[in-house]
């Protein structure tokens, strides 16, 4: 039995993916233990009977409290000045894990880290300690490759000089933005005894990537380490259901007679009610059903007024695999996981990318033609009902999710990915019993 650390950004849809790995390897017979601030133990509190521990860090630098205006600044940056008071959170947020984690992975016996791959801390504190590590890319991948725009653009594919120029120079303006977060990452290589480090790609782990996305969705990657493998989408062998009460439990009674629609814009950016109600006005124009689930962003008077407006069910959290299977088409912030679960439904998808990795997925929707993708920002009703319009009359979408969908069901999942890291990291995969050690840790 291995005692696993798991480092991940302390956004629920990254925890969410991290804890369903750490499940799957508890069950295995090894020891789960996430380290982070202590306001991300809620994240797993709200995930039931789940056998993972957790440890808190930084309650000094990131007392409890803390997370919730991070999260806020993260969701909605707004100008260049909010944007970046955020990658200054990223840089403090790293900062404080180099610092604190070698004293907490000695203190608890952890053997192997498990890292996702927007936190450079997890790589940079495992290769400085000696400690076999697994990079886990629960968004779009950040490996650099040439002739590749980062996922945080919007650049369509192109095999081209002209393209390629254009990708240099969007990822030069990327690196000078990002310049807080690289002055921390470099800082603690050398502290660590490493090589140059200034980025995110230059912390990945050299044994085992492994990303929730597919080859087939991806642009064409010549460049991937050996090491790297398409797992798709990771997902609890269980449901772990959600917390409170507004979630829905089951699908709603979705009428045969007219088309269903799913709308989503991910747990971070589900506040946004005024895209909303967009939204449902396009809907109610095309007199389509839609079920709003908007993760806790909005309150009950809004829920409301979305409902008044043309809405037929409006929730924090809905079944998203049962409503995309149902569902005629999706309405997305392109959020890597509500892409994914499209994909495996075969449900053509109206992206709206807010942020982050989310116009690079839009790309990705458009380069594979499963989708079409539209600006949140300067979109009008008449125009998301007219490409919602298209989604649905054309048959052309839903045909060619077919192959992404079978690459997606071959990918092996969470399953998959466990045994590629308990390989990798020569993990010893222990008899399995009723009684094996559950690794729960305190929760502080």
């Amino acid at each position: 039995m291995a005692h696993l650390g798991v480092v991940a950004p302390a956004f629920y849809s990254h925890y969410n993916a991290m804890a369903a790995l750490g499940a799957e390897l508890a069950a295995r017979g090894h020891r789960v233990t996430f380290l982070h601030q202590v306001d991300a133990g809620a994240y797993l509190a709200s995930l039931k009977d789940l056998p993972l521990g957790f440890h808190a860090l930084g309650r000094t630098s990131h007392p409890p409290g803390s997370l919730a205006g991070m999260v806020r600044r993260a969701a909605s940056p707004g100008g260049p000045l909010g944007l970046r008071r955020v990658i200054q959170d990223m840089a403090r947020t790293t900062d404080m894990l180099c610092r604190e984690l070698p004293t907490a992975i000695e203190a608890l016996g952890i053997d192997a880290l498990l890292c996702d791959q927007m936190e450079a801390a997890g790589g940079l504190v495992a290769e400085g300690l000696g400690l076999p590590f697994a990079s886990v890319a629960n968004a779009l991948p950040v490996n650099r490759e040439p002739g590749i725009p980062l996922p945080v653009m919007p650049f369509a594919y192109e095999d081209s000089e002209r393209a390629r120029h254009l990708y240099q120079g969007s990822a030069r303006v990327y690196d000078w933005l990002m310049s807080p977060h690289a002055e921390v990452i470099g800082a603690h290589a050398r502290r660590f005894g490493l090589g140059a480090r200034r980025a995110l790609h230059d912390c990945l782990s050299p044994l085992a990537q492994v990303s929730q996305t597919t080859a087939s969705f991806e642009f064409p990657r010549r460049a991937l380490p050996p090491h790297f493998h398409h797992v798709g989408p990771l997902r609890f062998s269980r449901s772990a259901g959600k917390a409170g009460t507004h979630a829905l439990r089951g699908m709603p009674p979705v009428a045969g007679d007219r088309p269903f629609v799913f709308a989503s814009l991910g747990t971070l950016q589900g506040g946004r009610y005024g895209l909303f109600r967009r939204i449902v006005r396009a809907c109610r124009r095309l007199d389509v059903q839609l079920l709003v689930a908007h993760c806790g962003g909005l309150d009950a008077r809004q829920e409301q007024t979305l409902v008044r407006a043309g809405a037929d069910w409006v929730c924090a959290f809905a079944p998203q695999q049962e409503a995309l299977a149902r569902a005629d088409a999706v309405v997305s912030h392109a959020g890597s996981n509500t892409v994914m679960d499209a994909i495996a439904a075969r449900t053509p998808i109206l992206g709206l990318p807010i942020a982050f990795d989310q116009p690079g997925a839009a790309a990705r929707i458009r380069h594979t033609g499963i989708g079409l993708t539209i600006s949140p920002r300067f979109a009008t009703t008449a125009q998301i009902a007219r490409r919602l319009q298209r989604l649905l009359d054309e048959p052309g979408f839903a045909q060619r999710m077919a192959p992404l969908a079978e690459d997606l069901a071959r990918a092996g999942g969470t399953p998959r990915a466990a045994d590629i890291i308990e390989d990798a990291l020569g993990l010893a995969r222990p008899a399995q019993h009723e009684d094996a050690p559950a690794g729960v840790a305190s929760l502080g």
